[in-house]
């Protein structure tokens, strides 16, 4: 069976939230087994730069969007908007989360499927997957950028309308710190340490040759002793003239 429409689960009203997932206590957990996460990733672009303005994108009404719409509306303005201003341009922040688990109660469909359907003896259904209950007013998605980039930010945000089963408008702003804290910045390696990882990576690389030189040694060493002494033509005990002597005293 196919994914159904999203207009089947816009609806928050219908039944009320179904959310508890217990971790580190399993015997209080509600839900036997939560769906994955279809939403991959909630912070895109360069988190670095100091931006001047903040767009968001606003839900007029109370609505129920499910992760998948949430993964398709981030991966449409994510592409927009790296191929006409840049990655390191703008910062993408996704602002809400799918806690609630969505339930379904399957039946069977076609024909002569009486004797497996059960309809409404088991009506509490099944988890199928995850959804986000939204609040009017409330913001979905920002994105930090320039004043010069404000027009790209508002195309981006638009083309949500038809991903998503809700009224949506788009404000713009300067207060860049309503969107929170950013993620860490990456370490810098500096030249010191950089020079500290080469003579590190020397150190070994001598320590292998001593240990190859050693080895080479040893089996050079080894096959000396396994020679005849020089002048005397006499092999070593067990060789061949061992063999000759062992024969000719039997025929004595």
């Amino acid at each position: 069976m196919g994914l159904r429409p999203g207009h089947c689960y816009s609806d928050p009203s219908r039944d009320r939230p179904y959310t508890r997932v217990a971790i580190t206590v399993p015997k209080k957990n509600f839900i036997g087994a939560t769906p994955g996460l279809k939403t991959r990733q909630f912070n895109m672009g360069n988190p670095v730069k100091k931006f001047t303005h903040i767009a968001d994108l606003v839900v007029e009404e109370n609505v129920q969007i499910r992760d998948n719409a949430i993964e398709s509306v981030r991966i449409s303005i994510n592409r927009f908007l790296n191929n006409k201003i840049g990655k390191e341009n703008y910062f993408m922040r996704i602002r809400i989360y799918p806690f609630h688990i969505l339930r379904e109660n399957k039946q069977a469909q076609g024909a002569h499927a009486d004797r497996i359907q059960k309809g409404m003896s088991h009506a509490f259904g099944k988890p199928i997957g995850r959804a986000a209950r939204i609040r009017a007013g409330q913001t979905i998605m920002s994105i930090l950028i320039d004043e010069i980039h404000i027009p790209f930010a508002k195309q981006a945000l638009l083309r949500a309308r038809a991903k998503m089963p809700a009224r949506l408008s788009v404000t713009i702003g300067t207060d860049v710190e309503s969107i929170g804290t950013r993620p860490k910045v990456v370490k810098e390696i500096t030249a010191e340490e950089i020079a500290a990882q080469e003579a590190a990576g020397k150190a070994k690389e001598s320590k292998k040759e001593g240990k190859e030189a050693k080895t080479e040694a040893g089996t050079e060493t080894k096959k000396e002793e396994a020679k005849p002494a020089a002048g005397t033509g006499k092999a070593p005990a067990g060789g061949k003239a061992a063999e000759t002597t062992k024969k000719e005293e039997k025929k004595k």
